[in-house]
């Protein structure tokens, strides 16, 4: 974790005093520079090795939902834009990293409080470092994914400006709260309905309908969409494979020795331990009934998931966990281990640190599937209000441009939270130098992302990599 700053130490002025020295080694003009590769990098290969540790029978459906567009590979080659960025220069002002802020990792759920909040909400690859990481990824994500719209380069560079200006002086207005101040800033959705209402016309789902389809999100409605009543009288996981594979009909070798009832016990034991007392305290009123394995998302494809059924006392009162395998950051290759015993705890602790209202039920634990085989997970609610905008009919660029301000200014809190915020503040300024630099990288990225997904589409017609099913052709959020 980035260290915190001591109280008795004199914040701005040595925040001003780093920021000189990091800009003077690190011109801002020169963070629009997109490094060269060193000779012989293979993205392929990247992408191969990550497929390594992953389920095999999924391999085909991660590539096949890569290959859907540019945009769909950069959500899944993160790896690749970690190489990129631990490439080049780095300011050394850190904070702490989403790692992986593409736009489609930002969205609405619903806070303890039940209040809609808007957020980072994904944390897989978490872990400090150089706060431009995050905005590079996350102004990249546009460039590319307006590229697969049919935006000009001008509509482009417009959106990208907004997200870099918005963060630039969000960081600025930040830097001159209290810590306190700071820790409670949330973006509360209902408390900003008149600006959202401005940036949800042309093409994305209308606010009003967004927050009514994220209340209508629940466990409930979870479970009334994944389990049915079986023979036996009880609630279960449907089998819709690949999607939804009840663990059951995964009990086969290696794994024959396990049990339902097993699998549960270890898992929870182990689970219940990473929450505060409160929360065992809520869990233990609650019986956990089923598990199966889950596909979720484009990059997570592969990686081991479940979820779990669990019913309280009351009929209609079910509970579905969700419990993800977490892997070693991507940016670790570039940055150094995490700090953490177990990549689970990684993820858990990045996000409480980012989120400004994570969710109760979230911990992590780690599970010995057979000797010497042992996997980190990490657990919260599948579903509590969670919703983003629908980008399938995306027509103009003006919607997308205050989408884009909303995420960086999502972004910003988050950096400040964790990062020394005045420092930042300082070393970014108060002129467009900064944004433009952000123009140039995404401008670039988009090139570099182009060239990487043909490599990764011809690697599968060559027969390279395993050849996905034939696909009609979707925008980014397909």
């Amino acid at each position: 974790m980035v260290k915190p700053t001591s109280l008795h130490t004199p914040l701005a002025l040595s925040s001003m005093d780093e920021a000189k020295m990091r800009r003077a080694a690190v011109p801002r003009r020169s963070l629009g520079q997109l490094a060269p590769r060193i000779p012989g990098y293979d993205p392929v290969a990247t992408l191969e090795r990550q497929s390594a540790s992953r389920l095999q029978d999924l391999v085909p459906l991660r590539y096949e939902r890569m290959a859907v567009s540019e945009f769909t590979f950069l959500r899944g080659a993160a790896a690749t834009m970690a190489h990129d960025l631990g490439s080049a220069p780095s300011t050394g002002l850190n904070a702490q990293l989403c790692g992986d802020a593409h736009f489609m990792n930002f969205g609405m759920y619903l806070s303890p409080e039940r209040r809609l909040v808007f957020d980072v909400n994904d944390f897989d690859e978490t872990l400090p470092g150089p706060f431009e990481w995050d905005v590079k990824r996350l102004v990249a994500s546009f460039a590319v994914a307006g590229k697969v719209w049919g935006f000009s380069q001008v509509a482009v560079e417009n959106i990208v400006l907004a997200a870099a200006k918005k963060y630039r002086t969000e960081i600025n207005r930040f830097s001159k709260l209290s810590n306190l101040d700071m820790w409670y800033q949330r973006y509360d959705v209902e408390q900003h309905l008149d600006e959202l209402h401005g940036f949800s016309r042309g093409g994305l789902d209308p606010v009003d309908a967004l927050i009514a389809k994220a209340k209508r999100k629940d466990s409930k409605r979870a479970a009334s969409k994944l389990t049915e009543i079986g023979a036996d009288g009880k609630r279960h996981f449907r089998n819709d494979p690949p999607i939804t594979i009840p663990l059951s009909n995964l009990l086969v070798e290696p794994y024959a020795s396990w049990t339902l009832e097993k699998a549960i016990t270890t898992v929870m034991a182990n689970y219940a331990d990473s929450l505060e007392t409160d929360r065992r305290y809520l869990l233990d009123t609650m019986v956990t009934t089923d598990i199966a394995r889950k596909v979720v998302g484009v990059g997570s494809v592969g990686t081991r998931c479940y979820v779990l059924l669990l019913e309280g006392n009351y009929i209609g009162d079910p509970l579905i966990l969700q419990a993800k395998e977490a892997v070693p950051s991507v940016l670790e290759a570039h940055l150094g281990p995490s700090q953490y015993p177990t990549s689970g705890a990684r993820v858990v602790a990045g996000q409480r640190l980012m989120q400004a209202t994570p969710d109760i039920f979230l911990g992590h634990y780690q599970m010995d599937f057979n000797p010497g085989e042992t996997y980190d997970f990490y657990m919260r609610q599948l579903h509590d209000g969670k919703a983003s905008p629908d980008f399938i009919n995306v027509v103009n660029d003006g919607p997308i441009r205050g989408f884009a301000q909303l995420c960086a200014l999502t972004l910003a809190r988050a950096h400040a939270r964790s990062g020394d915020r005045a420092a930042i503040a300082s070393y970014l300024g108060s002129s467009d130098v900064f944004d433009r630099a952000m123009v140039d990288w995404a401008l670039a990225a988009v090139e570099r992302n182009a060239e990487d997904y043909q490599a990764f589409m011809a690697a599968i017609e060559a027969g390279r990599l395993p050849k996905p099913a034939p696909t009609p052709t979707t925008p980014p959020a397909g």
